[in-house]
């Protein structure tokens, strides 16, 4: 059973690990920069599965600090978002549909925060087709594309309105608690 509630500081090492397993696909994050991002964050969840971090999911408003050149390139073109930073899964825990009730959450999260755009983006190039199909599910629609990490990544910035997808996802009737 996935349970949702707020990350805190006893996470962190747990969240460190998950990204620290994909870095490839997100970006390197220590334990300053997670709290940096923790201290900036709109919404940040993690999933349990048997007492154990699953996967989260860490977002931001937008006029924060925050200079990754993604989030810049939402903030440069919408005056009110909430952008996905990162969501990451355990392989372990693939299939499980830890990530769906993570984006559900946050999907009601902003729906209930009258928020109109969703925003993330990922790798074209390294390609990220698992991504690209998850974020299609939910409806997600290519705004733009961009070279990030000194032209080493392509990716593709991404958008979507919380307000018509809030119909339940088979499968999607997760419990919650603490969110």
């Amino acid at each position: 059973m996935v349970l949702l509630r707020n990350a805190n500081e006893n996470d962190f090492s747990a969240i460190l690990h998950l990204n620290d397993a994909v870095v490839q696909q997100t970006s390197p994050m220590d334990l300053d920069g997670l709290r940096f991002l923790h201290s900036l964050a709109c919404f940040h969840q993690v999933a349990t599965i048997g007492g154990q971090v699953a996967g989260f999911l860490l977002t931001l408003r937008e006029g924060t600090a925050y200079q990754s050149d993604n989030y810049l390139w939402f903030q440069s073109r919408y005056p009110q978002f909430i952008y996905i930073d990162r969501i990451v899964v355990g392989a372990e825990f693939a299939g499980q549909r830890v990530g769906s009730s993570l984006y559900r959450a946050l999907l009601e999260f902003a729906a209930a925060s009258d928020i109109s755009v969703v925003a993330c983006e990922f790798n074209l190039e390294p390609p990220n087709p698992a991504s690209r199909a998850f974020h299609a599910r939910f409806g997600f629609r290519e705004v733009g594309i961009q070279r990030v990490s000194g032209g080493t990544k392509l990716v593709s910035l991404q958008v979507v309105d919380p307000h018509p997808h809030l119909k339940p996802l088979a499968g999607a009737g997760m419990p919650r608690s603490g969110a």
